[in-house]
């Protein structure tokens, strides 16, 4: 299979009898060098003392008093950070187990939001490990990075909103790019690789730049491989089969379930949902809709047996779409396991 998303950290990890990701030594001491704790020449020897037995064991108890002996407080609390999230991994065991506990019923999040966009980039690399298909691959960004919509001429692309930001600002020439800016001169435009059947290939090399965009339209391919990933994110974590389709609208005389895949779309569908009128504006920033059905009755509440779930995704008013896929962790209505 194709190799993709190195920066991903999948090779720290090991892989548990249910398919999920061990939390390794390798993992955290990841996390110990990031640029944000990781000691440098100045540091005080508190610090270099504390990072070094860190890394000969990544899961070493660390008192409240080594914490304070650090002489730069800002250091000091972004150890606090690190350290309460490498807590919360190794009493979880593993990031899939980590990541759903963050959503649990009356659960506080304190974690930083770029540390769960880390998690899912791993789970979701753990789910499509073996995918051949570099649409699903790319779809599949749209869980942990956000995008950038365009729709003019009749196109629906989607487009990585930090990269889409990073061009803008410099013309594609990095740092260059950014002194030009400054200095008034006019950079070269650039414009993203559109994936399609003829092109696709180059995905895998350029996996990691996350620097490709592609047609969200209906019957488009990138559509039916993001439903396609959003089974199989379903099948991860809640162990159930479910088949997601593409729609154009909803039309269905017994709605009786909704999720909204980001915040705008839960908004947006919670309001048609209630008879609420909607504007133009707010209908057009549906991206997509999907049904959802369940292959086995006995996997849903026994009100929606024989009934879809309706899914909605929506970018914001800035363009931007931010898909919360936890949704689909805490909102589908499955049946309740002993």
């Amino acid at each position: 299979m194709p190799s993709f998303w190195k920066s991903s950290g999948m090779h720290l990890m090991t892989r548990d009898a249910n398919g999920w990701l061990a939390v390794t030594p390798d993992f955290l001491r990841a996390y110990f060098t990031r640029p944000e704790v990781h000691p440098v020449e100045e540091s005080c020897a508190a610090e270099h003392a504390l990072f070094e037995k860190l890394m000969a064991d990544p899961f070493a108890a660390v008192a409240d008093e080594e914490l304070a002996a650090i002489a730069d407080a800002d250091a000091a609390d972004n150890y606090r950070v690190v350290l309460a999230f490498r807590d919360h991994l190794a009493r979880h065991k593993t990031v899939e187990a980590a990541y759903a506990a963050l959503f649990g019923e009356g659960a506080t999040i304190t974690v930083p939001p770029m540390f769960i966009d880390q998690l899912v980039h791993l789970i979701v690399h753990n789910m499509l490990r073996k995918a051949a298909d570099p649409f699903r691959v790319r779809a599949g960004e749209l869980l942990f990075r956000e995008q950038a919509v365009t729709t003019t001429e009749g196109q629906l692309m989607l487009a990585d909103a930090e990269i889409v930001e990073t061009y803008s600002r410099t013309g594609g020439l990095g740092g260059l790019g950014a002194l030009l800016a400054e200095a008034g001169t006019p950079t070269p435009g650039v414009s993203l690789d559109v994936l399609s059947e003829d092109n696709a290939v180059l995905y895998w090399e350029r996996s990691d730049r996350f620097d490709t965009a592609i047609d969200f339209r209906f019957t488009e391919p990138a559509l039916d491989a993001f439903a396609r990933v959003l089974e199989t994110w379903v099948r991860h974590f809640h162990g159930v089969e479910v088949r997601i389709q593409p729609q154009q609208s909803i039309k269905d005389e017994r709605w009786s379930w909704h999720i909204g895949l980001d915040a705008e779309a839960t908004r947006i569908l919670n309001a048609l949902y209630q008879g609420t009128p909607v504007g133009e504006a707010d209908l057009a920033r549906i991206v997509a809709l999907f049904r959802l059905d369940f292959d086995t009755r006995g996997d849903v509440v026994e009100t929606m047996r024989g009934k879809p779930v309706w899914l909605g995704l929506a970018m914001g008013a800035d363009g931007i779409l931010r898909m919360k896929p936890q949704n689909l962790l805490t909102n589908l209505p499955l049946r309740r396991r002993n």
